[in-house]
Formats: structure tokens, sequence, C-alpha cells
């Protein structure tokens, strides 16, 4: 489960990085069309929910397997149909990005996250927050949740590249 996990953030993290890095610093703040986020707000909206500190926090031993959520959270973003509303936590800011910037800062986190995919005990469930509709969720499933969520946006951020 742990080695499958960790080729999976790899992989996710391996693929945003290339997507984010295939605009130019032009393109980096530029709307594709009105309403839409520029890809650095993207950008920085994946880093804000990239944060994988709720794994290191408070835990308990698990009664249930590790990723019993994790395919309605793949359900939950994978689908490109439906349109979710941000919480205004992680909600991206309206400054100018830099791509450079963006792209170290994306790395950073994405090292994180492998980290706590190769460390943390991956069975315990998380106690500091919960996702709305979802009960506590395993740091496996927080590790998951993080992922999809970043495939998600590595959608979103293809479709702006082919509208520039």
């Amino acid at each position: 489960m742990r080695q499958e996990l960790i080729n999976e953030v790899e992989a996710t993290g391996n693929e945003l990085l290339e997507t984010v890095s295939s605009f130019s610093e032009a393109q980096i703040n530029v709307s594709p069309f009105e309403g839409s986020w520029t890809p650095g707000q993207v950008a920085e909206h994946v880093y804000k929910a990239a944060d994988c500190g709720i794994v290191y926090g408070n835990t308990a031993p698990s009664d249930r397997q590790p990723d019993e959520q994790l395919q309605a959270i793949r359900d939950l973003f994978l689908n490109f149909n439906a349109k979710y509303p941000s919480p205004e936590m992680i909600l991206p800011t309206q400054e100018s990005h830099e791509k450079a910037a963006l792209l170290q800062d994306l790395r950073e986190r994405w090292d994180n996250l492998i980290n706590a995919a190769q460390t943390v005990q991956l069975e315990d469930t998380c106690l500091d927050f919960v996702v709305y509709g979802f009960g506590p969720f395993t740091r496996y499933e927080w590790i998951q949740f993080i992922n999809t969520h970043t495939q998600r946006h590595i959608h979103q951020l293809k479709n702006i590249k082919a509208k520039l």
C-alpha cells in the first residue's frame, strides 16, 4: 500500500510541475475567460491545499481499512463535470504570480507530501479536521485527498492551457 501511494504521489507531483512549467511567464497571470482563475491562481490554490500538516497532527488508531474512503474521494474530485466552491482558507489571491517561485513552492510542498507518504503510520486516523460529508480520514486518505484534489487541478490547468 505504501509504495503504491508513494508512486502515485510522485507521478502526480511530476505531472503538476510539468503542467505548470508548460505555461510561459506571460501566461501565468492570464485568465482564459471571464470568471476563471489564472494558471498562477490554480497553482497557488494547489499549494495551499497540499499542506500535509494535518497528517502530523493528533491521531488515533483506526478501526477500519485505511483506504475505505478512497473511492469516494476519487468520485468527488475526478468528476470533472461537477464544480465546487473552494474553502476560503485555500482561495488564491489576486496578486501577480512568478512562475519560478510557484514551481519552487510546489516542489517543496510536494517533497513534504512524499516524505509524509514514506514515513507516517498510514493507518492512523487524523483528528484535527474533518472534511464535510466524509468523517475523519486516515493519514492514507488525507494524502490521497491532497493527491486526487491536485489531479483535478492538473486537468483544469490543461484546459486553461488549451484556451490560451
